[in-house]
């Protein structure tokens, strides 16, 4: 077993517990809580009125009547969140500003992990909360579509991002354009792990709903594992601060 296995792994609900309860909403946060996660993944992105929301996506966001920035920030400000970490994913760019200054206002920065597919949004980012780690998330993709129709060409299209996926990542850490990569689980390798901790950085892996892929991506040594369902971190080793 590794070592990073031996202290353990940090455990993300995805959209709090999206296999639990409705992701990006209060429900899902308190089952995630429930369930023992030490950090909660939310989705941000600015509808066309210009409202800032918890969703995923503009159809998710039309479909039901999403949480605003406000309301949802106010809600893991509250003592029943207090020892969660906070990984707010911005869907698109734009409104960096904002999302950082609403976390700061309610004092969540220190707690906050800020993550995109955009790397302009991690730069703008780094400009407005020096020292907020930051992760980029790849590949830049709208949704996961291993779990679609289009199935086999994405996994070939994986096969060549995951070949160039450890030299790009070892650049981005280096040059001090993120803190972690935040890796769809069809891009993870050993040689990955190894480039993102030679550079100092962090691997988080999204999105893993299978107990055995979990636990082998525990002994291959990442840090952080982004789930639906946090009930499938049971019995594993918890993360050591």
């Amino acid at each position: 077993m590794t070592a990073t296995a031996r202290r353990g792994i940090k455990r993300v609900g995805h959209k709090g517990a999206d296999a639990l309860a409705p992701g990006n909403t209060r429900a899902s946060f308190e089952a995630a809580v429930e369930a023992g996660v030490d950090m909660i993944e939310f989705d941000l992105l600015r509808r066309r009125d210009g409202r800032i929301v918890l969703a995923h996506d503009p159809e998710d966001a039309r479909r039901r009547h999403p949480l605003t920035l406000d309301e949802g920030l106010d809600l893991l400000a509250g003592d029943r969140y207090a020892s969660v970490e906070l990984d707010a994913d911005l869907k698109h760019r734009g409104f960096e500003r904002e999302v950082v200054e609403a976390l700061r206002s309610r004092g969540l920065l220190e707690r906050s992990f800020i993550s995109s597919m955009h790397t302009e949004s991690l730069a703008r980012v780094g400009e407005l909360a020096p020292g907020v780690p930051r992760g980029w998330s790849v590949p830049r993709v709208r949704r996961d579509y291993t779990q679609r129709r289009w199935a086999l060409p994405a996994y070939a299209v994986a096969r060549y991002l995951r070949a160039r996926l450890p030299g790009r990542a070892g650049k981005m850490l280096a040059a001090g354009r993120c803190e972690a990569v935040v890796a769809h689980w069809m891009l993870v390798s050993a040689q990955l792990v190894r480039a993102v901790h030679a550079a100092g950085g962090e691997l988080y892996v999204w999105t893993v709903d299978d107990r055995r892929r979990l636990e082998r991506l525990v002994e291959l040594g990442a840090d952080a594992v982004i789930t639906n369902d946090p009930r499938l971190f049971g019995g594993l080793p918890q993360v050591v601060s």
